[in-house]
């Protein structure tokens, strides 16, 4: 490699990254490398045509870390598929993350962006974030926001849900099943730096404003998606107010909500959560959960993955599954 660097007038590390298929080299400058490594015969003919096909690209997952078990699970799925490595697939890693932290996220992308050329991530809607992603996006790497989206336009696609009309359908579902007249209901979300979060937070609203003006609501807590504060949130709420009759929790980790229905023995109040997962999946089975609304973590790494490989392609809508007991799917938990 040191004689290739010498010969055609390139740094070492030029040659490694041509050599080792990595980014960062201009496409004239590889293709005089590898002509070089041809003439002192470093590649015979049929390496250099392999050389020559186009790489798969290089894929990074960036997930938040915590308690969050959908997260859990999407996250399980893609190393699933890093060990796979079969040929022609992307390359393909993911990390977890600090959650709900910007300036973590926004050093995650910088830190792969050497790497990858693509990027996966759930966006938060914060300045770091946001310049971090224009400097990337210049760099060329495509950036794929997925189930919160960002809004900038240095992201070249979201893969998720239209979240707004999310929270407009948890709301009439939830203000559909209450049978009180009068009486309060609450949002518990992970937080409100992700978009997703505020935009099925606004649909809810608007809906209970529009249709359920006899239902108070009492305002959104931020549990991070954490089960033991979304769990400590719900007792906050039960004592504060007993004329609760609904919960929708915006965000993930809906078990500690379940938790502290169920101790309470409050199973009259109607609760609508996200991600079929076990503890939902229990939540729904023993009536303290009524409603699941569940995007399959397949079918959002497939969109994501294909969003990055063909840039600008239309991105067909995420389907949005609402679950119940009476229509549970068959599962492990």
């Amino acid at each position: 490699m040191a004689d290739l660097a010498a010969r055609a007038g390139v740094s070492l590390a030029t040659v490694d990254r041509v050599i080792n298929r990595r980014k960062g080299v201009k496409e004239r400058t590889r293709r005089h490398v590898l002509a070089v490594a041809r003439d002192i015969g470093l590649l015979s003919a049929e390496e250099l045509a392999a050389f020559g096909a186009t790489r798969p690209p290089n894929i990074v997952f960036l997930l938040p870390s915590g308690s969050n078990p959908y997260l859990r699970l999407l996250g399980e799925m893609v190393r699933a598929r890093v060990a796979q490595n079969t040929d022609g697939a992307p390359e393909l890693r993911c990390f977890f993350i600090e959650g709900f932290d910007p300036a973590a996220l926004a050093a995650a992308l910088r830190r792969n962006a050497r790497w990858a050329d693509g990027i996966a991530f759930f966006g938060l809607d914060h300045p770091d974030v946001r310049e971090a992603v224009s400097d990337i996006a210049r760099g060329g790497t495509q950036l794929v926001s997925i189930v919160s989206d960002l809004g900038h336009p240095g992201v070249s696609a979201y893969v998720g849900m239209e979240n707004r009309g999310v929270g407009r359908a948890a709301g009439y579902l939830l203000g559909r099943f209450v049978t009180q007249k009068v009486g309060a209901v609450a949002l518990v979300a992970g937080s409100r730096h992700y978009r997703a979060h505020s935009e099925r937070e606004a649909g809810f609203l608007s809906i209970q404003e529009e249709l359920f003006p006899h239902l108070r609501v009492v305002g959104m807590r931020e549990g991070h998606d954490d089960s033991g504060q979304n769990y400590r949130h719900t007792v906050e709420l039960l004592d504060q107010h007993p004329d609760l009759v609904g919960i929708y929790n915006v965000g993930g980790s809906s078990g500690g909500i379940a938790r502290a229905l169920a101790e309470h023995r409050r199973h009259d109040i109607v609760f609508i959560g996200h991600g079929l997962t076990p503890d939902t999946r229990r939540a729904l089975l023993q009536g303290t959960l009524d409603v699941v609304f569940n995007t399959d973590p397949t079918a959002l790494i497939d969109q994501a993955i294909a969003a990055i490989r063909s840039p600008g392609a239309p991105v067909p809508p995420i389907k949005l599954d609402i679950v119940l007991r009476e229509n549970l799917p068959p599962g492990d938990g």
